[in-house]
C-alpha cells in the first residue's frame, strides 16, 4: 500500500505514520489490486482531524474524522473506509458482478464559493466512462449529494443526484 501522510500543525513523527499504514493496510484483504492513499493530518482548535482519499484502481474512498486524540480519529476512518469497501463488495455480489471489476472515478465535489460567488477552490478528477447505476454507487461511498461522470451509454457527462425524497436524479446536457 502507497500511502502519503502530510501534516498541519503536527509533527508526522514515525510512529503515527506506521499507525496511519498500519490501519488503512487492513483494507488491502478486501481487493485484489494496489491501493494509494493521501492522508492529511492536522489540529485545529484542539481536535485531532484526519482525511483520507483512497483510490482502489479506480474506486475512490473518502473518509473524515475528528476527535480529541489523533489515533483514535485513525482507528474511526480507517473503521469507516472500511465499511465503504464491504459496502461496494455487497453491492457487486448482489448485482452479479466480481468484486476485482474496475470501478468508479473520483468526483470530489469540494467546490466552494464566498459570497461574492468567486470560486475559491477547484478540484479536478479523472473520468472513465461508467453506468448510472455505477455512479449513484460511487456517490453514495463517498457520501456526496451528486456526482459528476460520464454516462458509458451515451459517452456524455451527465450529474446524479440526490432529491429529497431519497431518490435519484440525473442530469443529461442537450447539446
Amino acid at each position: 500500500m502507497q500511502v502519503a501522510v502530510r501534516g498541519k500543525n503536527i509533527e508526522i513523527t514515525r510512529s503515527l505514520r506506521e499507525y496511519v499504514e498500519k490501519k488503512l493496510g487492513k483494507i488491502e484483504k478486501f481487493v485484489d489490486h494496489p491501493i494509494s492513499a493521501q492522508v492529511n493530518l492536522y489540529v485545529e482548535r484542539g481536535r485531532h482531524i484526519i482525511e483520507v482519499t483512497a483510490d482502489l484502481n479506480g474506486l475512490i474512498l473518502r473518509g473524515e474524522e475528528a476527535t480529541g486524540d489523533m489515533y483514535a480519529s485513525i482507528d474511526l476512518v480507517a473503521d469507516k473506509l472500511e465499511k465503504q469497501v464491504q459496502k461496494y463488495r455487497s453491492r457487486l455480489r448482489r448485482r452479479g458482478a466480481s468484486a476485482g471489476v474496475e470501478a468508479v472515478p473520483a468526483a470530489d465535489e469540494d467546490v466552494a464559493a464566498d459570497l461574492d460567488g468567486k470560486v475559491v477552490k477547484t478540484k479536478r478528477f479523472p473520468v472513465k466512462p461508467v453506468t448510472v447505476d455505477e455512479a449513484i454507487l460511487q456517490m453514495d461511498l463517498l457520501s456526496h449529494d451528486f456526482f459528476v461522470f460520464v454516462n458509458s451509454d451515451t459517452g456524455k457527462v451527465n450529474v446524479v443526484y440526490r432529491r429529497h425524497d431519497g431518490d435519484y436524479g440525473l442530469l443529461e446536457p442537450e447539446y
